[in-house]
């Protein structure tokens, strides 16, 4: 995986977490962003790491994402650590 497809992987999460309806509420408090933030900050490497982060909180939004748009359960992590603030401190 590379920079590109991380981003697309964000784009896709959020518009999967959008189109939940539990989830588009709790995505929208969470992170205060309004429907307009997401539209113009959608290409940010940035904010669609926190999409990622917030993706990442709970293992059933992964699996439910990963299961509905066909992606390995370990690729939203993968694709995290190459946006943006997703570099994993080494305690080895």
């Amino acid at each position: 995986m590379n920079a590109d497809a991380a981003q697309n992987l964000a784009l896709q999460a959020l518009t999967w977490i959008l189109s939940t309806d539990d989830l588009a509420g709790v995505f929208m408090g969470a992170t205060g962003a309004s429907v307009e933030d997401m539209r113009s900050n959608a290409a940010d490497p940035a904010f669609l790491g926190s999409v990622l982060d917030f993706l990442l909180m709970d293992d059933a939004w992964v699996t439910g994402f990963c299961d509905a748009s066909g992606f390995d359960y370990t690729q939203p992590m993968t694709a995290r650590q190459l946006l943006p603030g997703g570099d994993l401190p080494n305690w080895t």
